[in-house]
């Protein structure tokens, strides 16, 4: 489906506001917007419906039960599968703190599934999020804590060559010997993003400085808000650059700290990720992340020791948990799109419905929120 028309929907535009006009699709980019657009191709009739920009995942490890790290491309083809039908059109496959020569595989394979042609009805990758392993022992979380090495701009290079330039975002510990000087060195080549660290204001403040511009999933692996000490959220809420990650499965944060996120942050700078993992789409029982047993129960995901494992919700499914505490629409959709996009660079691809963007839709009934079509 080359050529085609939708009609008759309320279009999510470029400046965030749902509107109603018609799209007019050509050789798979976006043409044309305007409130009426003759039907001269295939009609797409979306009277009902909200039109969406595909949705963009930059945080996410698995489903299906299938896992990122398997470093197998038939996983990745599941997974982009599973992803499309739930509305996600683009995402970064997100890495864990491995032992370092199954890490290298890992990225090696990602490179080399996403070279090949783009297929019908799977996600596409945009990039790699390495999330280890240049994180802190002491806020590992589900990370593997023996496997954790020190920041280091040659490796990280090294890394970027075997994912063939793929790797867009890192989660670093600033505090970590060694973080600042990659960020330094680095921060015009990736993005980094502040996580799984126990750093205070000042050291993530300088980090921010150096160059990071992203704050991984916002209130989990890192210290509180403080009143004396805010620690990476305050540093991160004082740097207008930085994006916040929040994972709105309903079993990380709380609705008003959800609330209380998007005050501080805004619109602007809110980012809805899923941190999947492969039990996400499965049934109840025990799964592995990072190689280490995971128990899902529910919508809950844990290791043995009660730790929260990721999530077992797609980014779907987060976008509308968001609604459902009180955040509006327009920016749930946001969060969960435009924002993403533009925090790893791939804005003037993906993430919006406007000339020249890729036309990656997401169609949902105005009644409910569920999915129509995926485009």
């Amino acid at each position: 489906m080359e050529n085609y028309t939708l009609k008759n929907g309320l279009t999510f535009t470029e400046n965030c506001r749902f509107e109603r006009l018609d799209v007019s699709v050509s050789g798979g980019t976006v043409q044309r917007l305007a409130p009426y657009i003759p039907g001269s191709n295939e009609v797409i009739d979306c009277e009902g419906c909200y039109v969406l920009p595909g949705l963009v995942d930059i945080h996410m490890h698995g489903c299906m039960g299938h896992d990122v790290c398997d470093g197998d491309p038939r996983s990745l083809a599941a997974i982009a599968g599973y992803e499309f039908a739930h509305g996600v059109t683009s995402f970064c496959p997100t890495t864990m703190t491995l032992p370092e020569q199954r890490l290298k595989a890992v990225l090696k394979s990602i490179a080399a599934y996403s070279s090949q042609t783009k297929m019908q009805s799977k996600a596409e990758i945009i990039g790699i999020h390495l999330e280890g392993p240049f994180v802190s022992k002491e806020k590992c979380g589900a990370q593997n804590s023996c496997d954790i090495l020190a920041p280091s701009a040659a490796k990280l290079r090294e890394y970027q060559a075997l994912a063939g330039g793929l790797i867009r975002l890192v989660t670093v510990a600033p505090e970590a010997e060694g973080a600042y000087d990659m960020i330094s060195e680095c921060a015009g080549e990736l993005h980094f993003s502040l996580g799984h660290t126990a750093a205070d204001y000042k050291t993530a403040a300088a980090a921010l400085g150096a160059g990071a511009d992203h704050m991984t999933h916002m209130y989990n692996a890192m210290p509180p808000f403080h009143h004396r000490d805010t620690g990476v959220i305050g540093a991160a809420f004082d740097d207008n650059r930085c994006y916040a990650e929040l994972i709105c499965d309903g079993v990380h944060i709380s609705p008003t700290a959800v609330r209380a996120a998007w005050r501080l942050f805004g619109d602007e700078r809110m980012i809805l990720i899923s941190d999947s993992m492969e039990g996400t789409g499965m049934p109840d029982g025990s799964y592995t992340l990072g190689g280490q047993r995971v128990i899902k129960h529910k919508n809950r995901a844990a290791l043995e020791d009660g730790t929260l494992a990721g999530s077992v919700t797609d980014l779907y499914d987060c976008l509308k948990t968001a609604v459902a505490m009180g955040i509006p629409l327009e920016s749930a959709v946001r969060a969960a799109t435009l924002n993403p996009a533009r925090s790893v660079g791939c804005d003037d691809v993906c993430g919006s419905i406007a000339e020249g963007r890729a036309a990656h839709f997401l169609i949902l009934d105005k009644s409910d929120l569920s999915i129509k079509r995926v485009i």
